[in-house]
This record gives C-alpha cells, structure tokens and sequence, in this order.
C-alpha cells in the first residue's frame, strides 16, 4: 500500500486499538446504573439518506434501514456482506469471488463482471466515504449503528454510480457515555468469531472508540482428485479487521472526527466445481457433495487482500448554517487465483480429467499491486430555516489502480505462464444543490440537481502470453459529463401516513475493459448510462404504534445500459451499451407488534426487467448448455427481451421474534426467512445456467440477563437451517461448471455489554 504501507505510524494506530481499551476512560466502569426498559412498539428509526439526520417516514425516498441488532444475527456465521441479499426489498447480493468482491444489486440493475476494473450500478457509502472498486466494497461490517438501503437513482447528493441506488453502512460513533462490548461465538467448521468493542470520554472534549474483529474457519472441502488428494484443502477464511475513532468538540459549534481502519483477510477464492449441472435442467448432479471437490490446483486456490484507510469529517456550525467537509484516503492490496474449470486434468490426456468432461485446464488469477481512492466533499447546509432549506457542495475523486491480469500453467505444476498489466486513472468531480420548500403545512418539495465530469485513462501490456502470443501494448480514455437530479413531494396525509411521490435521474461514468489482454488485442469501452425513474409510495404508523407499513411502486429506463459479455465460446470479456433496459415493479417492508412480546417483520419485492435492443447479441457457453434464446447468423445469442441477469422477480423476507421474562432477563426466540424466485446467470438464457428459487432460514434462541452496568446474552443458532443446496452462479466458457450457497451452520455466541 501507500500511505499506510507497515510503516511506523501505521503499526502504531494498530497497536492502539489493544491500548485504547485500557485507557478509553479510567473510571469508564463507574457509569451511572440505569435500568433497563424495553421498548414496546415501532421506533424511531433515523437514516442520512440526504446527507442530514431525519425520520426515515419524512424522507420521500424506498429507503429501509437494519438496525444494529438485526445485523448481529445475520452476521452470526461468520458471513460476509452477503448475508444481507434479500434481508431487504429488491436488494441482491453475490458473488464470484469470494469474500473480497461483493457484487450488488438493486431492483434489478447491478453488473455481473468479476473483473477488479469493473463498475457497479450500486455505490457503497461507508462512514460517509465512497468506496468505488468492488474490492473495497466487501469491508467487513462490524459495530455498525445501521444499515440504510436507498432504493432508485440516487444522483443529486451522492452522484455517479448510483443508477440502482446506494448501500449506506454507519459504524457507531464515539460519544461522551461509556460502553464496551465484547461477544465470541465457536460453530461448524471450527469457526470463530471474535468482536470487541469500547468507547467513552478521554476529557470534555475527547472521546474515542475502538473496535476490532477477528473470524477464522478450519477449511472443510476435500480435494478428491486423482494425485491430488488431500482432506479438509478448501473453505476457511482467517479475517481481521479494526477501526478507530477520535471525535474532538471544543465546544458546540465545531466536531471533527478521525476515522482510521484496516481489514487483512487470507481466504480461499471462489470453489468452482466441474459438471455439476445435470445437462438439460438446471438440477445439481445427483451425486453432488458441497464438502468434496475434484480440482488439480486446489493447492493453489487462494486469495488475500489488505486495507487500509481514514477520513476526516470535520463540520462547523455557523448559525444558520453548517459546513461539513469529509475528507477520505483508501487503499488495498490484493492476490487471488482460483481453479477456474473446477476439475482436473484434461480431454487430450488420455482420458485423464474430471469430474466429467475438462476440454482444458484454466487457472488464472489477479494480483492487485498497486491502489489509492482519494475522495474530497464539501457541503453547506441550512439549520432549519423554516420554510426552505437547503444544502450546496463540491466532490472531488480520484481513484489509481494497477492490475495484474495472471494465467498458470496447472499441467507443469502451476507456474506462471502468462501477465498482463493493467493501469487506470479516474479523476471526477461534480457540482450540487438540493432544496427543500414547505409548501403548506402538509406538503413539502424537495428538488435537487448535480453538475458531474468524469475522465478516465487506461493503459494495458500484454507482457507474456500463455499462447506464445508477441508483447503489445494499448491505451485508451474514456471521458463525459452529465446532469442529474430529481424532484419530490412528499405530503403529510394524516398524523399517520405520509404520501410521496419521486422522479429522479441518474447515472453511470463510461467505463473500459482490458481484461482479454491476456489473449488478444481487444480492449472495449462503454459510453455512459443514464436512467429515468417514477416512483410513488406511502410510510405509515399505525394501531397506536404497533404497526409500520412503507410501500412503494416504481418504473425506471436505463438508456445505453451498460453491460459486460464474460465466458462464453471464446471466453470474451467485452463491455457494451445496450440501447435501454426496463424495469418496473413495487416493494412493501412493514413490522408489526402482535403483543409485547411478539413482533414480526415483513418485506417483499416484485423487480420486472427487460433488456430491449433488437441489434444486440453476445456469444453463447463454450459448452455443453442448451441455450434459449434465437441465434442470429453469426451464431450469438440474441437477447432482446431478456431479464437481466442476477435479477429475480421476487424477493421477500419474513422474521419473527418472541421474548418472555424469566428471572432477571429475557428469554427470547427469533428467526427469520428469505426467498429470491429464479434468476438467470448471463446476459443469454439457458437452460442449465439459471438458478432455481431459493428459501434459507435462519434460527436463534438466546437469554439475556441485566444486571448494575452490565448486559450478558448466551446464545445458539442457526443459518441455512433446511440446508438448502442451490447454484448461485456459473462459469460458461469451459463446461457445466457452477458454485453453490453456504452450507448448514450452528453455533453457539456469548456476549457482554458494559456500560
């Protein structure tokens, strides 16, 4: 890395996050006993989503939030940011590569390339920093506050990228008040999860927290593999993650914050498995076994990463109005390399291969040597004026990377035999003002518009072949501007319900893709995407507080949608603009408290999407699927008409939590439920490449008891409790190779609050 490369002052911050426990406050265990007081009813729940606190049932945004406790119970097996796909509407999560690169979707729209130059339609804000490379975006989430989910073009105050909308996370924030919490959990597959958390006052003005993670599993996935046996070779992870916090607030007017944070993860990448797919169905073979793998670099299928970053947030209030300004420096390392045809051997070694049919062998990977995201923002707001408020900033980001593009040669035991480098330069900047206009005391207007220009340049090497082929060099620049924004009403119905109604556009910086360098000279580019988006709904409290409904129904166009053929006969990487997308549909999230000790939860979603080009086409899997969609007389698959791929129609959620006092604490059972309808895994359809619907469960049952200034909880669980066994993606250019959900988990977690 740069600026945090094991230098001094970096293994310093590190240290302290040990220290800081110790002296976050002398006499922090002295805080005052309070009793505890259970909440019966639906709560305020305040987000940022326009960047200044607010109930979320003012905002005229499909916006939802996961509040720190509901985050606890899905991250409790030790899952990435993953566990949150379909725990909210129309939200999809996956990925291809592991741990590290996390790929979003948001009713409907996200990018399926695995490609670490690759783009996404969904942006991820993190303790108020962008984090743009889909690498930076599987950040570890812990001692987070909440979640907040913003559904729809997002173009005026968060800009670029947005077209499907934003993951806002916000860890929790130092404050005067003591507390600490420390939780470890053991379940299957020897996992661990250590989390430890503590913050208070250091002086009147001083006030710091601390946090760290630490989760490890034992691998679990024999290599069965003819001369490559070994027992337990894949599926653990060992991940370590910290973050530190100082606030200073001299007096009222002035806070400046300190963010420093770092993840160091060592991880297997992907599992794929050869064949697993009955041909002529999308079934898994009868004979599939989620703990066996038959893989001929399994030895080598390994992925690390390290991060490293802070941020500044610095915000003064100057009577009528605050300046805030964040400042924010990324940066990350990483390698991974993965056994890509997911079998061994090969069709030309006498028929020594398998499991079915390998025509070759594939083991590429990617090294990232080389990253910075520097981002800058500026804004100035009003302090409730009255009748109109308003808010105007500036951003500034830069992001340079250097990507090695890496093939093997897994018949001569795994040497290199082919590099590509990559080099890229973004450099944006935008523009914006928002305003929001009390119409009358039931009905306010809130517009908004954003000025953005982007620039990008990228060169590419091809420094050896695996196929002999001569060094060359490209480059290429890609460059637009654009105006976005939207306008809104939102009107106050009853004391109850509010009504709103949206229209917003958004979108995409043109993007470059050089990842076929190691084959061919063939960089491609994609112009930007814009999208138009209606959408109208309702928030509403009801039953004297005991239930909340918030419903919305939305239409949206992507014009020039971008979009990347990966695999295939061939095995392209090849960026391209489809001339539009449509997609409509409506979501519903509600909770409702049944008695006191009984509250449910409930979400569900309808995405409809259509790709709509009558010219485009891409090519077909390099084999063994039954495609079906029309071929055109180059043999492409023509795809007009299409739903986009990792989208599926339905997604919904259900939980439930039941408590009842005994004793001194709380017996409680909670439980929740999430199902995503079919999807298909490429921009073509087939038969084989699709993924059937999908249900898993999760089960916890736990006792909390209180006493003076501490809370203890014990607790056992559950995830994926029907173990469910279901493809979840696929690589198309080799044979019927696919990879799978998380297996079955149990485990057991103690935790203590102190206050």
């Amino acid at each position: 890395m740069k600026m945090f490369k094991q230098n001094a002052l970096s293994l310093c911050v590190q240290a302290s996050l040990l220290a800081s426990f110790a002296g976050v406050s002398a006499t922090a265990f002295a805080a005052d006993d309070t009793a505890k007081e259970k909440v019966v009813g639906i709560e305020v729940i305040e987000v940022t989503a326009r960047k200044r606190t607010e109930n979320v049932k003012d905002v005229p945004i499909s916006v939802s939030a996961l509040t720190a406790k509901k985050l606890e119970v899905l991250g409790s097996s030790g899952m990435d940011v993953r566990a949150l796909s379909a725990k909210s509407p129309s939200l999809l999560i996956e990925s291809s590569f592991g741990r590290t690169f996390p790929r979003f979707y948001i009713r409907g729209l996200g990018n399926t390339d695995f490609d670490l130059l690759a783009s996404q339609p969904v942006s991820l804000i993190y303790d108020d920093v962008v984090l743009e490379n889909a690498l930076t975006k599987g950040m570890p989430m812990f001692d987070i506050e909440r979640v907040e989910v913003l559904r729809g073009p997002q173009g005026t105050l968060f800009g670029r990228n947005t077209t499907a909308g934003i993951i806002k996370v916000q860890s929790k924030k130092p404050t005067q008040d003591f507390d600490a919490t420390l939780s470890a959990s053991y379940g299957s597959f020897g996992s661990t999860d250590v989390r430890v958390a503590a913050g208070g006052g250091l002086s009147d003005t001083f006030s710091a927290r601390v946090s760290f993670l630490q989760q490890d599993r034992d691998d679990w996935i024999d290599n069965k593999a003819p001369g490559f046996e070994q027992n337990d070779q894949l599926g653990g992870y060992g991940e370590t993650a910290g973050r530190i916090q100082l606030l200073w607030e001299p007096n009222d007017d002035f806070s400046a914050l300190l963010n420093y944070h770092f993840r160091d993860a060592d991880a297997d990448a992907r599992v794929f498995r050869a064949n697993i797919i009955k041909p002529g169905t999308n079934e898994l073979v009868d004979d599939f076994d989620r703990e066996v793998v038959y893989q001929d670099a399994a030895l080598r299928n390994k992925q690390t990463i390290e991060m490293e970053g802070a941020s500044l947030k610095l915000a003064y209030d100057i009577g009528r109005y605050t300046l805030t300004s964040v400042t924010g420096y990324e940066s990350a390392e990483m390698f991974s390399v993965g056994d890509i045809d997911g079998g061994y051997g090969a069709s030309f070694l006498d028929g020594y291969m398998g499991p079915g049919f390998i025509p070759f062998p594939s083991e590429t990977g990617a090294r990232m040597p080389d990253h910075s995201q520097i981002t800058q923002e500026v804004r100035l707001s009003s302090n409730d004026l009255g009748k109109i408020d308003y808010q105007i900033g500036f951003f500034y980001f830069n992001e340079d990377l250097t990507i090695n593009n890496l093939s093997f040669d897994t018949l001569g035991g795994g040497v290199q035999n082919g590099i590509a480098v990559q080099n890229m330069d973004t450099t944006a900047w935008a523009l914006f003002a928002s305003i929001d206009v009390e119409l009358s005391e039931k009905m306010n207007l809130t517009a908004g518009i954003r000025y953005s220009d982007d620039e990008r340049s990228w060169d590419g090497t091809l420094v050896e072949s695996p196929f002999g082929a001569p060094s060359f060099s490209e480059d290429a620049s890609v460059d637009d501007s654009q105006i976005s924004g939207d306008i809104s009403i939102n009107y106050r119905w009853t004391d109850e319900t509010n009504l709103y109604a949206r229209i917003a556009k958004g979108y995409r910086s043109p993007s470059i893709q050089g990842r076929s360098l190691l084959f061919s000279e063939s960089h491609t580019t994609a112009d930007s995407e814009t999208v138009k988006s209606i959408e109208t709904g309702f928030k509403s409290t009801l039953a004297e507080n005991t239930v909340r409904v918030d419903g919305s129904i939305f239409y949206y166009v992507v014009d020039d949608q971008q979009l990347t053929a990966v695999g295939g006969a061939g095995n392209v990487a090849r960026l391209l603009n489809a001339d539009k997308s449509v997609g409509y549909g409506f979501e519903l999230d509600s909770e409702f408290w049944a008695t006191e000790n009984l509250v449910f939860g409930t979400s569900l979603s309808y995405n409809n999407t259509e790709l709509q080009d009558d010219n485009i086409s891409v090519a077909g899997c390099g084999g063994g699927c039954t495609i079906t969609d029309p071929l055109n007389a180059e043999g492409l698959a023509i795809i007009d008409g299409n739903s986009l791929p990792q989208s599926p129609e339905w997604i919904g959620n259900l939980s439930a939590r039941w408590t009842k006092e005994i004793a001194d604490g709380e017996l409680y059972v909670y439980t929740d439920w999430s199902y995503r309808s079919e999807v298909n895994f490429f921009l073509y359809e087939s038969t084989e490449f699709k993924g059937d619907s999908l249900m898993e469960g999760g089960l916890r049952v736990g006792y909390e008891w209180f006493t003076d200034g501490t809370d203890y909880e014990v607790a056992i669980y559950a995830r994926n409790i029907l173990d469910e066994e279901q493809l979840t993606g696929a690589i198309d250019f080799n044979n019927l190779t696919g990879y799978v959900n998380e297996p079955r988990f149990f485990g057991i977690e103690f935790k203590a609050s102190f206050y």
